[in-house]
């Protein structure tokens, strides 16, 4: 996460930062980033090199993708980049993967993507498990690095495709409730009635993704996820053609509140929850409960260094107090 006037340098050792107070807390299970492209606030575009940047900077946490956007790939590539990963940091590393292109139509092009390349997704998630297990699935192609290393696989999504998928695979499935709520029951519920066991997974298995904002105090709270409801109308309102490279300011943030662009934006945040810890605790059970998921995920997406940090440790109190 880059903030606005934020040097990317910056940003990559806040995050190298927080990750390593969240392998320090040692209730985190695992760290994921995700691959995003032509986005200004964000900078884990490359994210095999930052994985292997954060997992030689941390000791004991899982660190992989959240996700890696297959499409834009060929699948021998991203399992030589992950089992270099594997080779180097043992078992620590997660390869989440996901169908979108994780930009625009115009960066699509930029990056030499098919734009039917998705619709090759399910026989390249197989391609490969094929190259990071010891079967490969294309005769005399081999990842070296990557065979044998058997990197657990997951499947990023937001719609009933990616669930049904993952079901039939037997892999873990990850709902991108963060951002895209609609389809969040519906696909946890298709996932679990179509689940096959496979070698990776005998039982189904759903990480479930929220927004979070914790801090000492409600009034604190409320003022931070004031300031993320700000800066998700801007980045929406950032895309439209007739506001390209106006800055815009608090009053015109206000106007847009009540134009779908804000509505937008308060969709989106549908599943955050924010508070003290009294209230952050809660609101993490109620959600579990509605995503009917073993595993959350937490978008950490307070503003700025600290108070993202203070987001992780009243998060571990929590689950510590579990």
């Amino acid at each position: 996460m880059v903030r606005s006037g934020q040097p990317i340098s910056e940003a990559l050792a806040d995050s190298v930062h927080l990750a390593q107070v969240a392998d320090e807390l040692g209730v985190f299970e695992r760290l994921w980033f995700a691959e995003h492209h032509n986005m200004r606030s964000i900078s884990s575009s490359a994210t095999a090199v930052l994985i292997a940047h954060v997992a030689a900077r941390t000791e004991r946490i899982r660190v992989g993708s959240g996700g890696i956007m297959l499409p834009n790939h060929a699948p021998l590539t991203v399992a030589e980049d992950f089992g270099t990963l594997a080779e180097l940091h043992g078992d620590r590393i997660d390869l989440g993967l996901g169908r979108a292109p994780g930009t625009d139509q115009v960066t699509m092009r930029a990056m030499r993507r098919s734009p039917v390349a998705s619709d090759q997704f399910p026989q390249d998630v197989l391609e490969l498990q094929g190259y990071l297990s010891e079967q490969t699935r294309i005769e005399s192609i081999h990842a070296y690095p990557g065979e044998g290393t058997k990197v657990p696989l997951y499947i990023l999504g937001s719609s009933l495709f990616g669930a049904q998928l993952a079901a039939q695979l037997g892999l873990p499935y990850a709902f991108a409730s963060h951002f895209a709520p609609d389809a969040l029951q519906a696909a946890v519920a298709a996932y679990r009635e179509g689940f096959r066991p496979s070698e990776q997974l005998a039982e189904p298995y759903v990480i479930a993704a929220l927004n979070v904002v914790a801090a000492d105090s409600t009034q604190e709270a409320d003022e931070l996820r004031a300031q993320v409801l700000s800066s998700r109308v801007r980045s929406l309102a950032g895309r439209m053609p007739q506001l390209a490279g106006v800055d815009i300011d608090d009053d015109m943030v206000a106007e847009l509140m009540d134009t779908p662009v804000g509505q937008q934006a308060l969709h989106m945040a549908t599943y955050t929850v924010h508070g003290d810890r009294e209230a952050v605790a809660a609101g993490l059970a109620d959600f579990q409960r509605t995503a009917d998921a073993d595993e959350l995920i937490v978008a950490n997406v307070a503003p700025g260094r600290d108070a993202r940090e203070r987001t992780l440790r009243v998060l571990a109190d929590i689950r510590a107090a579990a």
